[in-house]
């Protein structure tokens, strides 16, 4: 298998909104990755980034949202076309598994068209009836799509195995949304490395009880990262963070990969 890490750009914002209670209106630039792994089996997308739209007409397509969320993206960096610098077509995908449906991870649905989208049912019902305060993080023309939603059932299917080889394993992580999932990606060479989304923003949070800024429910984002900690520190799992600028330099990105 090969694991590429990509960025689609960047969200200008501020620390507290990563760090609940540190770095108040302290400026914090984050990465927004998506990634692309290479199964024997076909290609599978873990997240797809902001959409095209946001190139093209930030406010218009995210509106207020801006005012703590600022993105700074090229078309280039949409997912589509840094797939394809890699030799990968949008009808390559298999699968695309949607840690969460937030606008700055879902917003590629509906561009791969012989692509299961792989999502939990706590999460698609959210997506379209949120708390309020969860609200301008759903951008609904991103998810309402006609697409093959592949529908995970929270705990039921904890570590569902996407090929049935334990290569790709999908955990439930909620507490940051409803049906947060992480992926699992066991490598040969550079050993398992969990993809955490948003589950984990920083190595702040999991380092130092460092609650995110933004969660549905703190005593689940906890439990989340209990969960983490635990994979790293006994069977060494490599964590890589959701937003973390300083932690994410540290790897490789595409075209290069790790295998």
């Amino acid at each position: 298998m090969k694991l590429y890490f990509f960025e689609c750009g960047i969200l200008k914002s501020q620390k507290q909104y990563f760090t609940a209670g540190r770095g108040l209106l302290e400026p914090f630039d984050v990465p927004v990755p998506f990634f692309l792994i290479e199964h024997p089996q076909g290609y599978v997308l873990y997240d797809t980034g902001n959409a095209l739209e946001v190139a093209i007409d930030k406010v218009k397509h995210w509106g207020d949202v801006i005012a703590a969320y600022d993105p700074v993206m090229t078309e280039d960096q949409w997912v589509v076309n840094q797939i394809k610098r890699v030799g990968v077509k949008p009808e390559d995908i298999k699968y695309v598994v949607l840690s969460h449906l937030h606008l700055d991870h879902a917003g590629g649905v509906g561009h791969f068209p012989n692509a299961k989208y792989v999502v939990q049912r706590d999460e698609l019902y959210y997506a379209y009836v949120p708390d309020f305060f969860m609200k301008g993080a759903y951008i609904r023309a991103d998810f309402d799509k006609n697409v093959d939603w592949f529908i995970l059932e929270g705990w039921r299917d904890n570590k569902f195995d996407l090929f049935g080889d334990g290569k790709i394993i999908i955990y439930f992580t909620p507490g940051h949304t409803p049906g947060h999932q992480s992926l699992l990606v066991n490598l040969e060479k550079s050993g398992p490395m969990m993809l955490t989304g948003d589950a984990c923003y920083t190595t702040e949070n999991i380092d130092e009880d460092v609650l995110p800024g933004l969660g549905w429910s703190p005593s689940l984002c906890i439990q989340t990262i209990q969960t983490f900690r635990f994979l790293r520190d006994q069977r060494g799992v490599q964590i890589v963070t959701g937003h973390d600028p300083v932690a994410w330099q540290q790897y490789k990105k595409a075209p290069a990969y790790y295998d």
